[in-house]
C-alpha cells in the first residue's frame, strides 16, 4: 500500500478531529449545555487544572480569557452544575467545584463520548499514526532536534 502524502494525512487527521468535536458539541447541546460549559465541567471534574481549580487555572486550561471563564462558571452555577467558592485564605481567589448534579450530567455525556470513540476512534488513531509517519518523512535536518554543542 502506497503511503499517503503528508498533506493528505494531515487533512484526514484534522477531519477526524473535527468530526469528533462536532459530535461532542451536539451531545453537549442535547444535554442542555454549551460546548464550553461541557468542557469546563470536564476540566473541573478531571482535575486537569488541579483540585478545586481557580478561575485563572480554568481559563488557562481551556484557552479562554479570564472573563470568559468567569461567565462560564457563573452559568454552570446558575444551572446547579458547579459551585464557586472563595479560597479560605485568599478571598480574591475563587475556586470552582462540580456539584453532584454536574457530575451526573458529565457522566452521562462521557458515556456517549466513549461510545462514539469505540465506533470512530480507530479511524482517528489511524489518521494520527499516518500524520506522525508523514511528519517523520518531511522533517528536514534543520527541523530535527539537535544535540547541544560542547
Amino acid at each position: 500500500m502506497k503511503p499517503r502524502s503528508p498533506l493528505k494525512s494531515l487533512a484526514e487527521f484534522r477531519y477526524q478531529i473535527r468530526r469528533f468535536l462536532d459530535f461532542s458539541r451536539g451531545a453537549a447541546r442535547r444535554a442542555g449545555l454549551a460546548p464550553q460549559q461541557h468542557q469546563m465541567l470536564l476540566v473541573i471534574a478531571a482535575g486537569g487544572a488541579g483540585p478545586s481549580p481557580s478561575i485563572r487555572a480554568l481559563s488557562h486550561r481551556m484557552f479562554v480569557n479570564h472573563n470568559t471563564a468567569v461567565e462560564l462558571a457563573n452559568r454552570l452555577e446558575r444551572k446547579g452544575l458547579a459551585r464557586r467558592m472563595s479560597h479560605p485564605t485568599d478571598r480574591r481567589r475563587v475556586t470552582v467545584r462540580i456539584t453532584p448534579r454536574g457530575r451526573r450530567v458529565l457522566t452521562s455525556l462521557a458515556r456517549h463520548h466513549f461510545a462514539e470513540l469505540r465506533t470512530h476512534g480507530p479511524e482517528l488513531v489511524r489518521a494520527l499514526r499516518a500524520v506522525i509517519r508523514g511528519a517523520r518523512r518531511v522533517a528536514s535536518p534543520r527541523t530535527r532536534a539537535r544535540r547541544p554543542r560542547r
